[in-house]
């Protein structure tokens, strides 16, 4: 016997119970389900098919040992994951993270966010999350290259490019692609679009790298204008150096904002009048190619810095949270409000706290959620995939055109799920619920799979 209705304590419980010791993936769930319970409850065909409980049960979780030598000759053994979450509208599409402390709870969490973002780039695009716990930093070039040859050997039985298609994250870049790409096609014997965020030379797509960064400064210009304001001559702060946070430092510049802080794990530059597209190239070679530190920077250019401080203490207009998970806590979002901040934007993967979103929330700070925000770099994924199986490429115009439109879309669709009786909009809630209904229509038309 089905209750007619979903209650929110009873569903966490259960998924508790389900998955202990998962925080992370229990906060995941928990932010969509506050939002898609109420909506859930207006429309019982999700509640008799009990399509949110599918909806937050991987299709499969897939674990397997990772033996490679090192340059020693010592045998290393790590930890290799794949959690395909959901393929109701494409094959599953996701990321693969190299990190020392990469649990399953985190992959959970983020293959089940990247189900609801893959949804709003109205792309057929399943969710999937996948990697190891080998940390390229600090290894050689061969090490990285044993290593992701062997990961490939046993990964390659499970995806496909019309099965799942991973890309890069967190410690996979250009190097790791290339290095599992070339071992797929040497075992597959063939030449096919099953990664992204390939080398150019070899079916990649232009605007990949800067994806992610450029999609999150246009859904964030978006939301905005939609507020009656303007990036343009807006003090901006960015946590993180990596691809996401450096891409968006170049879009915002590029618009007429400011950057005046960034950071990486050591600490951040304060630079009060904002820093040059000249600087910010700078910073791109220090840490794309030349792998140092934001010390550095300041030092080169006489900026302030901060050792093991947040970005969120200096006064801004706009907070981008490129960094990592739980980044920005309620104590950040005191802070940004004391300082001035109008609107946070999610560039990386669930940066801010539950208490942190709905204390800006309450606080009428423009808030744009990470699954609506940061769905740039998998909209040109599939964009690759489309290149790919076309064979052609398109320039970086058309390409970028294409990322605008479709994180306008996206913005779109936030206002129709999220606007209220009085106008007023949520992001989170909006994002939500249109990711939600797109996949669970689909798993409706399945029936029970």
């Amino acid at each position: 016997m089905f209750s007619s209705q979903l209650n929110l304590d009873e569903f966490m419980l259960g998924l508790h119970k389900r998955n202990p010791h998962e925080p992370e993936f229990h906060q995941a769930v928990q932010e969509v389900a506050q939002s898609v319970i109420p909506y859930i409850n207006r429309h019982p065909q999700y509640i008799k098919a009990r399509i949110l409980e599918r909806m937050t049960e991987p299709d499969r979780v897939i674990s397997f040992r990772v033996c490679w030598e090192d340059d020693e000759g010592h045998i290393r053994v790590n930890r290799g994951y794949r959690v395909q979450f959901n393929n109701a509208i494409g094959p599953y599409k996701g990321g693969l993270r190299f990190a020392s402390n990469l649990t399953l709870d985190t992959l959970k969490f983020l293959g089940f966010e990247q189900t609801f973002k893959n949804s709003l780039t109205t792309l057929p695009l399943g969710a999937a999350k996948g990697g190891s716990d080998f940390n390229p930093k600090g290894k050689s070039d061969r090490e990285v290259m044993r290593f992701c040859q062997s990961f490939m050997t046993e990964l390659h039985k499970h995806i496909g490019a019309h099965t799942d298609i991973p890309a890069g994250d967190i410690g996979v870049g250009a190097r790791e692609i290339s290095y599992m790409f070339g071992q797929y096609k040497r075992m597959e014997n063939e030449f096919r679009g099953v990664l992204t965020g390939k080398g150019l030379e070899y079916g990649g797509s232009l605007v990949r790298k800067e994806a992610t960064g450029f999609g999150t400064v246009f859904f964030t210009e978006e939301m905005l204008r939609e507020h009656g304001h303007s990036l343009e001559g807006k003090t901006c702060v960015v946590s993180g150096s990596g691809n996401v946070a450096l891409y968006t430092a170049e879009k915002i510049i590029e618009l007429g904002g400011k950057v005046v802080a960034m950071s990486d794990s050591s600490g951040s530059f304060h630079a009060p009048d904002g820093i040059t597209r000249d600087q910010l190239i700078w910073l791109i070679d220090l840490k794309e190619v030349r792998r140092g530190r934001i010390s550095e920077f300041a030092e080169q250019f006489g900026c302030e810095f901060h050792s093991d401080t947040k970005v969120w203490q200096f006064p801004c207009q706009l907070a981008f949270a490129c960094a990592t998970q739980n980044e920005l806590d309620l104590h950040d979002a005191k802070t940004l409000l004391t300082n001035g901040c109008i609107a946070v934007a999610e560039g990386a993967n669930m940066p801010t706290t539950l208490e942190a979103v709905h204390f800006l929330q309450e606080k009428a700070v423009l808030f744009a959620p990470a699954k609506a925000a940061n769905a740039g770099g998998v909209a040109v994924s599939g964009m690759e995939m489309s290149q790919n199986s076309m064979r052609m490429s398109w320039s970086t115009e058309e390409l970028e055109q294409r990322l605008h439109l479709i994180m306008r879309n996206i913005h779109q669709q936030c206002l129709t799920y999220g606007r209220d009786d009085n106008g007023q909009i949520d992001y989170v809630q909006g994002a939500n619920i249109a990711g939600f209904k797109k996949v669970a229509d689909a798993m409706l038309s399945y029936g029970v799979v």
